[in-house]
């Protein structure tokens, strides 16, 4: 009897750590313009080009809202690289510049 209250206690114990314990949470990362929002939906920067971080946006602007598939922002050339290769310069203020200033 003794045996079974504590093997019922370890598993409480256990349970109840468990149960503790908080799981991480996973926040959007965002950014304030005039009238828009830009939050980071996804990030990564490159391992072979320090400079370089692929990114995917969420851009809202009042009722219209936009995201944008991941696009390479060069930070070095300030320019973002959209997915059939063409280079953009960066906005004044835009998304480029913000997320080259922060990370």
């Amino acid at each position: 009897m003794k045996y079974l209250i504590s093997k019922f206690i370890v598993l409480l114990l256990v349970l109840s750590l468990f149960i503790a314990l908080p799981f991480p949470a996973r926040a959007a990362l965002c950014h304030t313009e005039k009238d828009r929002s830009i939050c980071i939906v996804s990030i990564k920067r490159s391992a072979k080009n320090y400079w370089e971080y692929r990114a995917s946006v969420r851009i809202d602007n009042g009722v219209s809202r936009e995201i944008r598939p991941i696009e390479i922002y060069n930070c070095r050339d300030r320019v973002r690289v959209r997915k059939n290769g063409r280079t953009v310069p960066f906005e004044t203020k835009g998304v480029g510049e913000w997320i080259c200033s922060y990370f």
